[in-house]
């Protein structure tokens, strides 16, 4: 469900229905000694009505104050005050982080009193805050349109089979990433806010041993789901070998079983809901967006994902963070002295990133 569908609901929430006016209109320059003219063009683009604009004012609280009616800023507050984490998540300025915070600070200090409270949740800067409320306000407005057009046709959503709502991709709590070989299938589950919950691997070693038994398959891929954690949607990697590759064949034909039978393990509600849970990612895809492409081959991605490691223990904000009581680990099954390659588990983590970042554009 998008904003403008949920918007009119949250404001019925409350003990009467607030009214506010959404006609456009040109705000005038604000004349404040604190307001650089980047923060003011920005204020400039956006469509309040305000009685109070030709005031001066010698701070952002005050300017915050005098910028809405008192409905509009009921109505705005009204929305921050109900809205779940999922719903204000639908806001593009709070994706991610800030939407979390948001929450976080209604727990711990009740519900925002008034617009300048605002300003004291973490990342909250005075822009921010007044585009979250212009949107609030008038969430059809036609730049944010443009906007949304704009990334509903990215190129990366073809290498997403088969294709979904952007706004169910939008509001996602979080995936399990799947990566499968020869002998092993791993798995990462990660949330929208590129936190690493759970990072396995489990062995199948009866795979490709002599005759093809499809009760065999069934059973080693039977096990392996019912220890993968649920999640909003499950994404498999798709390889890039060719079935008309005769010598490759029969390591097609496995990867290409396992696949379908994962489909059809993970996929339990199809038939109720007609909901697809279950996508594919291309391999290349990954690949390009982290650089590990040499010519049609992709390199292995072991390196960066020792980075990452790295990052989540030494960085206070690092591209994917992990559980504290893991991360060792983690590294240790990475170090350079093992001898099995885990490029399995890997690649299930950075299909997971790559997802977020090509598809959500959740990176801080």
């Amino acid at each position: 469900m998008g904003f403008s569908a949920w918007l009119p609901s949250l404001l019925r929430r409350g003990s009467y229905f607030f009214h506010v006016p959404l006609g456009s209109c040109q705000l005038q320059p604000l004349n404040h000694s604190w307001c650089q003219k980047k923060s003011t063009s920005a204020v400039q683009h956006n469509c309040v009505n305000s009685p109070t604009m030709n005031q001066t004012f010698k701070t952002p609280e005050d300017a915050l104050s005098n910028l809405y009616s008192s409905e509009q800023q009921s109505a705005i507050l009204q929305v921050l005050n109900t809205a779940s984490e999922r719903e204000l998540s639908t806001i593009k300025l709070l994706r991610g982080r800030k939407s979390v915070n948001v929450i976080e600070h209604r727990k711990k200090y009740g519900p925002f009193q008034n617009l300048q409270s605002l300003l004291n949740v973490p990342l909250f800067q005075y822009k921010t805050v007044v585009k979250v409320c212009n949107f609030i306000l008038n969430p059809s407005e036609k730049g944010d349109r443009r906007e949304r057009k704009i990334q509903d046709t990215r190129p990366s959503m073809r290498f997403i089979k088969p294709e979904i709502e952007r706004e169910r991709l939008e509001t996602l709590d979080s995936i399990v990433s799947i990566v499968f070989g020869t002998r092993k299938i791993a798995w990462a589950h990660v949330d929208r806010n590129l936190a690493v919950h759970d990072w396995e691997q489990e062995e199948c070693g009866r795979f490709m041993k002599g005759t093809y038994i499809p009760a065999v398959y069934l059973e080693e891929i039977s096990s392996v789901v019912s220890k993968i954690p649920e999640a909003d949607l499950y994404i498999l990697e798709k390889s890039g070998l060719s079935a008309q590759n005769t010598n490759l064949f029969p390591i097609t034909l496995h990867l290409r079983t396992v696949e379908a039978m994962l489909y059809a393990l993970l996929q339990k509600t199809l038939m109720q809901d007609g909901q697809h849970k279950v996508l594919s990612m291309a391999r290349s895809t990954v690949g390009k967006h982290f650089g590990l492409m040499v010519g049609d081959s992709r390199s292995s991605g072991m390196d960066l994902v020792k980075q990452f490691l790295l990052q989540s223990v030494t960085q206070e904000q690092p591209r994917l963070s992990f559980p504290r009581n893991k991360v060792v680990r983690y590294r240790n099954l990475f170090s350079s002295v093992t001898q099995n390659r885990d490029e399995e588990m890997c690649d299930s983590l950075l299909q997971a990133l790559a997802f977020y970042e090509l598809l959500l554009n959740n990176t801080t």
